[in-house]
């Protein structure tokens, strides 16, 4: 019914299940960019669908942005990516479904991003699964979508503080910020978020679209603006003399003549 390259999604009594399938670690490539909007668009259209539920693979949620990725492409390609995956992230935000994330594992930076777009996040137990933005560990620019969704929820001094300190939270910590809602066993994550998920479903649809639109106006704000300007934006930041040279050295510690 619904088939994505880089997504699994499962249909059982009117709660969709969107799992991400793209590699070992779930990075946020291009395809995988295009295909989280193609299928929230097209699970927001389906009558036959009441809620859905975000997850990834055990231990790992979303590892980030594809760094590698984003090293080796030209400007055509670094603007075709940061089109898809803000346009992804606007469609995500919007989606006036119930949107629980079944944060499955580690969800660094990006993966924070892509959480933080559902109503509800409950996430593993555990000091190898956390979220944050660490982006300043590698001088990486936070491009401004990014940057708001994270302060809508934890206000912007905070976040502009845990950004210079690159802190990372297990679910646990991350609870009193506002990035997570529950920690849960790993072999728990899953079925906890689809029972909040049919929870929420229970709401008349009209009831929750509404109250979801109005206390969620600071996120929607967050993710309104024009795409091509922001990639724009991010394409002057990433032609940086500086960020080229991290971004080599980023590449050189992964091929394996790095490692001899």
């Amino acid at each position: 019914m619904f088939t994505y390259p880089t997504l699994q999604v499962a249909v059982t009594d009117r709660l969709a299940t969107v799992t991400l399938d793209n590699g070992r670690v779930n990075a946020i490539s291009t395809q995988l960019s295009r295909d989280l909007e193609a299928a929230f668009l097209d699970l927001g259209d389906n009558d036959t669908i009441d809620g859905v539920v975000l997850a990834g693979k055990p231990g790992c949620f979303c590892a980030g942005l594809d760094v590698k990725m984003l090293a080796t492409s030209d400007h055509a390609g670094l603007r075709e990516f940061f089109g898809a995956y803000l346009s992804a992230l606007q469609t995500m935000v919007r989606f006036d479904k119930p949107l629980v994330a079944a944060v499955t594992g580690f969800a660094p930076a990006g993966g924070t991003i892509i959480a933080l777009t559902a109503d509800y996040r409950i996430m593993t137990q555990g000091d190898k699964h956390t979220v944050g933005m660490n982006e300043f560990n590698m001088s990486l620019q936070i491009p401004k979508m990014m940057g708001d969704i994270f302060a809508y929820y934890t206000g912007e001094a905070r976040a502009w503080r845990n950004v210079q300190q690159a802190r990372m939270y297990t679910a646990e910590q991350a609870i009193p910020l506002g990035l997570i809602d529950e920690a849960a066993e790993v072999d728990r994550v899953l079925s906890r978020a689809e029972a909040y998920c049919r929870q929420l479903m229970q709401v008349h649809p009209p009831v929750f679209k509404r109250t979801k639109r109005y206390l969620r106006r600071g996120l929607l704000a967050a993710v309104d603006h024009g795409v091509d300007e922001m990639v724009d934006t991010i394409e002057e930041d990433f032609t940086d003399p500086v960020f080229q040279q991290m971004m080599k050295m980023f590449v050189a510690s992964l091929s394996p003549a790095a490692q001899k």
